[in-house]
């Protein structure tokens, strides 16, 4: 069992002068946020908020010299009061984990220990942090829609922004499920990587940013929504009666510019998804059912490309400029 060192490596974005310093650092330990668990990050997985916390002008980092990584997982050095014990695989993501508390890109980290999720049996942290917080949110997204009704058999189920993290878990898990899933994409040479994860056939962003009327014809049973503002609108007008989009994003824009027609003449529903502030013992129910009835099978597929502290730089920026495909995952130990 490693013990806790007197200095550890981690990627800092410091805001300077209205700009972001971002390098790795070595670090001493009482640079550790506050919190109960130390653990030592064995895999953090890259996200969208992570490159607008570590951006000027992103709005998103809370303090000002912050280690990003809004997920983590590895292996519990020091339990503290939590019940937990040393050597133990465990999680953690959300709440103020990369945004105002030192995050995953580091070699390790100090969390409440109210926000740490034991891993369950069957995961492993490299698949963990495959999933991550975009494949939780994925999975968040499928439970609800299925809470409202949603069966496989109803119809096409349409997933918006597939080839980032949220959108291709949610293709493959709702595939799993047997879902004759439809993935909206405006990368054309990504139509055959969404295709092997489990589409059933792809659709260009165009026609799904596009403006159209009020109502337009009945096409999903169901959607996931990672992309907000036109697409979205687009999403709710499409949707069959009594369907419901569960939304999770805001990459195409925060306004939506719909009409009640959606809602009162079909009785259509919009869900909103939040990973951040999910209460731990949700969390954690949710985490079992990703190791088993939820577990995506494209794990690979997804997650594929591994980098360290110092090639973070380039992949966060590629995240900005809408270039990534699945999950980049950050290898710490």
């Amino acid at each position: 069992m490693p013990d806790l060192p007197t200095q550890f490596r981690a990627f800092v974005a410091e805001q300077r002068d209205g700009d972001v310093v971002r390098e790795v650092r070595t670090l001493g330990v009482d640079s550790l946020g506050d919190g109960d668990v130390v653990i030592r990050v064995a895999w953090s997985g890259v996200n969208f908020k992570d490159a607008l916390a570590s951006t000027a002008g992103g709005k998103v980092a809370r303090l000002p010299t912050l280690v990003p990584g809004i997920d983590l997982a590895g292996q519990v050095v020091d339990p503290g009061s939590s019940g937990l014990s040393a050597g133990d695989a465990v999680l953690a993501h959300g709440y103020d984990i990369g945004v105002a508390h030192h995050g995953g890109f580091a070699e390790y980290a100090r969390v409440p220990a109210g926000w740490v999720v034991a891993l369950p049996d069957g995961l492993q942290p490299r698949e963990a942090m495959t999933i991550g917080t975009a494949g939780f949110t994925a999975a968040l997204s499928v439970a609800a829609l299925e809470s409202h009704g949603l069966t496989p058999g109803t119809g096409p189920v349409l997933v918006t922004g597939a080839t980032g993290g949220v959108g291709s878990v949610a293709v493959n898990i709702l595939a799993k499920r047997g879902y004759e899933v439809v993935a909206s994409t405006g990368k054309a040479a990504s139509a055959q990587w969404l295709l092997d994860l489990g589409a059933a056939a792809t659709i260009d962003r165009a026609e799904t940013s596009a403006e159209g009327k009020p109502l337009e014809r009945e096409r999903w049973a169901g959607a996931v929504d990672c992309v907000g503002g036109d697409t979205l609108a687009y999403a709710l007008r499409t949707l069959k009666y009594g369907g419901a989009v569960a939304a999770s994003g805001n990459t195409g824009g925060t306004k939506l510019a719909t009409t009640v027609f959606p809602f009162i003449l079909r009785g259509v529903s919009l869900l909103g998804i939040d990973s951040v502030a999910v209460p731990i013992q949700r969390r954690r129910e949710l985490w079992h059912r990703l190791a088993t009835d939820l577990r995506p099978e494209g794990l690979d597929q997804i997650g594929g490309t591994e980098i360290d502290l110092d090639g973070l730089g380039p992949v966060l920026d590629a995240i900005l400029a809408g270039g990534s495909q699945g999950r980049s995952l950050v290898r710490l130990s």
